[in-house]
């Protein structure tokens, strides 16, 4: 556990002291102690050729911070193999003024992961004859059509026709990340959208009702916080007859991907981040045939989006940037007492909260509280 954190630099290993660091990547030649980071849930090495290409979650040194291989940050201090290719300095730039500690831990996981499912799911190729500006599989390509006998030539389509759907199933902190995400995302294309926010557990379905409300959805008919039991339901409710152009799926058992494959519109595409352990797929090569659905599954590499997540955080503050309430992600911030850990466990087991941190130095209810003891961990 304990794969989500931020905090300072406060000793680098003799690594950082050799010259040849200098002609590596990424922070090798300047991290020095003192900086304040967030780290993602994986290391990477900034040197392999998936991290050079962006894929850094497939990193070949790659290891899971929480897992038999690494040991996790539910503590005071914690170990950070390849820190100059894992880590991302928290910048010191104007955008980032007023933007609390607490809502850059969600870079960490959530919000990366979250941003990964829509932003995967949008630029797949399945959607660019919706999305693309001449509507055409390949916009832009160089897979031009040549044939002087059947040239492609669609004609223009409707504005109905052009309506994005989409659906999250899951409104934990990965889903509404999720959610923000692709709002955002499809507001910044300035495209007229329908989505279906999906949750089995009526807490979380008020949450992301308050924070869609937050986000000025409050009284919008084309995006419906509904059941799992509703959700078919509400296709007719929003007239969509043949489903979803894409399904952001951020729960990971095969309920969820069932849910999935029966709202999915004919060449959709189903985006999930969840974490499936199920050895048994639910759906069969037949099934995703006859719908040619596309799914894009596994991890987030969270190093490369942190720039682009780090944007999301920074323009809805109002969602990410406090600490309780009923229209903010982050529910609560607790000490590192065993009991007080064992009790937000249990209440996030039971649907009860949603997102909560652990401050191993303290909370004052402002600021996360850094205090480091560096005559200690040098020893």
């Amino acid at each position: 556990m304990g794969h989500e954190f931020l905090g300072e630099i406060v000793a680098l290993g003799p690594a950082y002291d050799d010259p040849a660091r200098l002609k590596r990547p990424a922070l090798y030649p300047t991290l020095k102690v003192g900086d304040r980071i967030i780290s993602p849930f994986t290391s990477s090495c900034a040197e392999c050729n998936f991290c050079r290409i962006g894929l850094s979650s497939r990193c070949v040194e790659s290891k899971l911070f929480g897992s038999l291989a690494l040991p996790g940050a539910q503590a005071q201090y914690v170990r950070i193999p390849k820190a100059g290719g894992t880590l991302f300095l928290v910048p010191r730039l104007p955008s980032t003024r007023g933007v609390i500690d607490e809502s850059l831990l969600l870079l960490g996981d959530v919000l990366p992961t979250g941003y990964f499912a829509a932003l995967q799911a949008l630029r797949h190729p399945n959607l660019q004859t919706l999305i693309g500006p001449d509507h055409t599989p390949f916009p832009g390509s160089w897979m031009l059509a040549t044939s002087v006998h059947q040239p492609y030539s669609p004609t223009e389509l409707s504005d109905d026709e052009k309506v994005i759907t989409c659906a999250v199933v899951g409104l934990g902190p990965v889903g509404i990340c999720a959610l923000v995400s692709l709002l955002d995302m499809l507001d910044s294309m300035q495209r007229k959208y329908k989505v279906l926010a999906i949750d089995p557990n009526q807490a979380r379905r008020a949450k992301g009702a308050k924070i869609l409300a937050k986000l000025g959805h409050n009284r919008d008919p084309a995006v419906l916080v509904v059941s799992p039991d509703e959700a078919l339901g509400a296709l007719k409710q929003l007239n969509l007859p043949f489903g979803c152009h894409t399904v952001l799926g951020v729960v990971g058992n095969n309920a969820a991907l069932e849910l999935s494959y029966n709202l999915i519109h004919p060449f959709g595409v189903i985006s999930s981040v969840g974490v499936h352990t199920n050895p048994v797929f639910p759906l069969t090569g037949d099934e995703l045939y006859a719908k040619n659905v596309s799914l894009s599954f596994g991890r987030c590499p969270v190093r490369a989006l942190h720039p682009y997540a780090l944007d999301v955080l920074v323009r809805h503050q109002d969602v990410f940037g406090s600490v309780g309430g009923d229209a903010g992600l982050i529910d609560k911030v607790v000490g590192m007492h065993d009991e007080e850990v064992k009790a937000v466990y249990a209440d996030f087991e039971a649907g009860r909260v949603g997102k909560c941190l652990l401050a191993p130095w303290g909370f004052t209810g402002d600021a996360l509280e850094l205090q480091y003891d560096v005559q200690k961990i040098n020893k």
